[in-house]
């Protein structure tokens, strides 16, 4: 009698799940690109129904209805001539290489950005699985990492992280530790409300000496969400290295881009970051600092 899948080489286990990384990062595109402008429309029709205006028509799928776009609806099309993408041309990072990171049609330049997530995504998923393997504790750091991808895409290019996502990672964190998966019960209800109210408080202290909003409320939600996956025993480590990767990238951006010290920017990657290695190797980290010292 042959074994379960957990029974593989965890070499095969991990390519598998590199592969499958791959399909997800795919999908993750078109949450990145399309949920936004999801709300943006639920946004609108809100606003216009509330002030007793009819919508305009217009033929751009993104300023249709928001009940006529969707995830999957309208199928994907290149932004410049709207041809359809065909199924070839949308497999994972083959297909940007293929088509040398242009439109068949039109020759317009793809962003970058689509082999990156997906690439990224497959990377990780491979990694997560390589660490915990084929089991629980694997499949939902699987869940954790995609989210996690889906929300630093969306704050990068929006500066805003989802109800969304948020809160349903937050309430899936509480749920699979009734189980105690990745902390006890009791470490993850604490977590979700110290690591909400950290952020609380230095969005208020920071708004109150300054008289300007040093963050946004989907940050507090976020740093909720990976307490009540991980406990209030990784808050401090993640508050951590979100300060340490923010300092850094921050000012490689600031030099990259010339941008103004004035203009904001998005802290909720920085977080997911921070969170992603705080799971992987959150405790090993504390341990060795407390060893140390």
């Amino acid at each position: 009698m042959t074994g379960g899948i957990e029974s593989y080489p965890i070499e095969i286990l991990a390519t598998v799940a590199l592969v499958f990384g791959l399909l997800i990062g795919s999908f993750l595109n078109v949450v990145i690109y399309r949920l936004p402008l999801q709300l943006q429309l639920a946004w609108r029709s809100e606003a216009l129904d509330f002030l007793g205006q009819k919508p305009e028509l217009d033929h751009d799928p993104t300023k249709q209805p928001s009940n006529k776009f969707s995830l999957v609806h309208p199928p994907s099309r290149c932004p410049h001539c709207e041809t359809l993408i065909k199924p070839w041309q949308n497999i994972p990072v083959i297909s940007y290489l293929i088509l040398r990171g242009k439109c068949k049609a039109c020759s317009a330049a793809i962003s970058i950005r689509y082999p990156a997530v997906e690439l990224v995504c497959g990377l990780m998923s491979a990694f997560v699985i390589f660490h915990f393997g084929f089991t629980g504790q694997g499949l939902f750091a699987l869940l954790f990492t995609w989210m996690l991808i889906a929300l630093t895409g969306i704050d990068l290019n929006h500066q805003l992280l989802p109800d969304n996502l948020t809160l349903p990672l937050l309430w899936l964190g509480l749920l699979i530790n009734t189980g105690g998966v990745y902390t006890d019960l009791s470490s993850a209800v604490i977590g979700a409300a110290a690591g909400y109210l950290s952020l609380w408080s230095v969005y208020w202290a920071f708004k109150l000496i300054t008289g300007k909003e040093g963050m946004g409320h989907g940050d507090f939600k976020l740093l909720a969400a990976l307490g009540a996956w991980l406990g209030w025993q990784q808050l401090p480590l993640i508050v951590l290295l979100s300060s340490v990767v923010g300092v850094v990238i921050g000012t490689l951006i600031l030099l990259l881009q010339k941008k103004d010290r004035q203009n904001a920017i998005a802290f909720g990657p920085y977080l997911a970051i921070a969170g992603w290695i705080a799971l992987l190797a959150g405790e090993k980290i504390t341990s060795s600092y407390l060893s140390t010292f």
